[in-house]
C-alpha cells in the first residue's frame, strides 16, 4: 500500500509541476490593460527591450519554482512518514532517557534530510539570481548563511517541538491552546530581539553615514511622531543589487533600516518617499494589526491542525507509522498540515498586506507631496530586482505581499486628479 500512496503522490506533484509550468509559461496574460499603455506604469517606457526580456525570464522562473517547491516540501514531509523515516528517527532519538535530547536528536536527523531533499531549489534560486544580475553573493557568503539559517533553525526547533509534545502529552484534547497562548510572549519576544540579535548574524548594521540624509529622515519622522533617533544603514552590495528598506522590531527595538543599495541608485527625494512609506507602517500601526492577524490565523491554524492529526492518525495511523499523536514521529505530519494551511490562507493575509502598503503608498505621497520622486522610485526597485509588473493573478494571490508596481505606479500617477 504504501509503493501504490508513494506513486499517486507523485504523480500529482509532477501533474502539479507541469500544469503550473504550462500556466506561467505559456497559458497566463500578462500584457498591460490599453488605459495603461504609455503610461509610467507601462514598463515599455521606462525599461529597455533588454530589460524587459530579462524581468519576463527571470519573473516567470521564480513563479514556477514557487509553485514547484510548495508542494515538494509537502511531498517530501508525506513520504517520510510513508516509509517509516520518521519512526526510525524516533527510534535512533531512544538512545538517550531524557525528553529533550531526544527531541534533539530526532530533529537533528529530520534537519539534516530535510536540508539535503531541499538543498537542490535553494541552490537553483541563488545561482538564478547571480545569472540575471540580482545576487552579488559568492558561494562562500551564501553557504554561510545557509550554516546560519539551519543552526538557528535547529535551536528554535528544538524549543518549540519540546514544549509542544510535552503539551500534547500532558492534553491530548486542549494542547493546541496551550501551545497557542504560549506562542503569543514567544512570538512577541522575537520580534523585540530581531533586531539586536539575530539581524547582525547577516549583516553589518551602523548608523546611516550621510548626516545630511539622516536629519531629512528624522525631520519627517518627527512630522510623524515617530520616536527616532537613528536610521540604520546595511551593507547589502556585497550580496545583492536589488534595493530595500524597512521597518522592524517592536517596542524600544524599533528601527528604521536601509539598504546601502538603495543610497547607492536612489536619489535624495527618493529615498525619503520610501522612508515615508515605511514610517506609515508605525503610525497606522500596521505592524502590531500584524501581529494580532498573526496570532488569529495562528490560534485558527492550531485547532485545525489538531483535528486534522487526530482523524489522520485515527484513520491512517498505521499506513503512516504514526502511534500516536503525541509521538514525536507525527511530528512532519504536523509540519505537513501547517504549510498546507499557510498556504491556503496566504491569498488572505498577502491581500490585507497589499491593503497595509497601499495606505502606506498614500501616507508617503501626502507626506512628501512628491509623486515624480515615487513613481521614479519604484521604476527603479523593478529595474533593479527585475521585478514582475503586472503578474498572473494566481500568483498575486500567492506570492504578492505588495501591490503590483502596475497598481502602485498607476495609482500614484492618478493621486489628486
Amino acid at each position: 500500500m504504501a509503493r501504490r500512496w508513494a506513486s499517486v503522490a507523485v504523480i500529482m506533484y509532477l501533474l502539479i509541476c507541469a500544469l503550473m509550468y504550462w500556466f506561467i509559461f505559456q497559458g497566463a496574460d500578462q500584457s498591460i490593460p490599453a488605459a495603461l499603455k504609455g503610461t509610467a506604469a507601462d514598463p515599455a517606457t521606462f525599461l529597455n527591450a533588454r530589460e524587459l526580456m530579462l524581468t519576463e525570464e527571470y519573473s516567470g522562473i521564480k513563479n514556477f519554482l514557487f509553485f514547484a517547491s510548495t508542494p515538494y516540501e509537502w511531498l517530501f514531509y508525506f513520504l517520510i512518514l510513508l516509509f517509516g523515516l520518521s519512526r526510525a528517527f524516533e527510534n535512533w532519538a531512544s538512545v538517550s532517557k531524557r525528553r529533550v535530547p531526544q527531541t534533539a536528536i530526532y530533529l537533528f536527523w529530520l534537519s539534516i534530510l530535510s536540508y539535503i531533499v531541499v538543498f537542490p531549489f535553494n541552490y537553483i534560486s541563488y545561482s538564478l539570481s547571480k545569472r540575471y544580475n540580482i545576487s552579488t553573493q559568492s558561494f562562500t557568503s551564501w553557504m554561510k548563511e545557509e550554516v546560519i539559517d539551519f543552526w538557528l533553525g535547529f535551536g528554535t526547533m528544538i524549543l518549540i517541538v519540546s514544549v509542544l509534545y510535552w503539551l500534547m502529552k500532558k492534553s491530548t484534547k486542549k494542547w493546541w491552546l496551550y501551545a497557542w497562548l504560549l506562542s503569543v510572549p514567544f512570538s512577541l519576544f522575537m520580534m523585540f530581539v530581531q533586531p539586536v540579535l539575530i539581524d547582525p548574524l547577516y549583516n553589518d548594521f551602523y548608523p546611516l553615514k550621510n548626516k545630511e540624509l539622516e536629519t531629512k529622515i528624522l525631520e519627517i519622522a518627527s512630522r510623524a511622531d515617530i520616536p527616532a533617533d537613528h536610521v540604520y544603514e546595511v551593507n547589502m552590495a556585497e550580496k545583492t543589487n536589488s534595493l530595500n528598506a524597512y521597518v522592524t522590531g517592536i517596542g524600544s527595538n524599533s528601527r528604521i533600516v536601509l539598504w546601502d543599495t538603495t543610497l547607492n541608485k536612489l536619489e535624495d527625494n527618493e529615498i525619503l518617499f520610501i522612508m515615508a512609506h515605511e514610517m506609515a507602517h508605525y503610525v497606522e500601526k500596521h505592524i502590531y494589526i500584524g501581529i494580532a492577524g498573526y496570532l488569529i490565523l495562528s490560534l485558527v491554524g492550531l485547532w485545525l491542525t489538531a483535528r486534522l492529526m487526530d482523524y489522520i492518525v485515527r484513520r491512517w495511523g498505521k499506513v503512516l507509522k504514526i502511534p500516536s499523536v503525541s509521538s514525536i514521529s507525527s511530528l512532519p505530519l504536523f509540519l505537513l498540515i501547517t504549510a498546507v494551511l499557510l498556504f491556503t490562507s496566504s491569498p488572505l493575509s498577502n491581500y490585507l498586506s497589499r491593503y497595509q502598503e497601499s495606505r502606506a503608498d498614500k501616507y508617503a505621497i501626502e507626506m512628501t507631496g512628491d509623486r515624480e520622486a515615487a513613481i521614479s522610485s519604484f521604476q527603479e526597485l523593478t529595474r533593479s530586482g527585475l521585478s514582475e509588473v503586472n503578474p498572473p493573478l494566481i500568483v498575486k494571490w500567492f506570492r504578492y505581499s505588495h501591490p503590483t508596481m502596475l497598481e502602485r505606479i498607476s495609482t500614484i500617477e492618478n493621486h489628486g486628479k
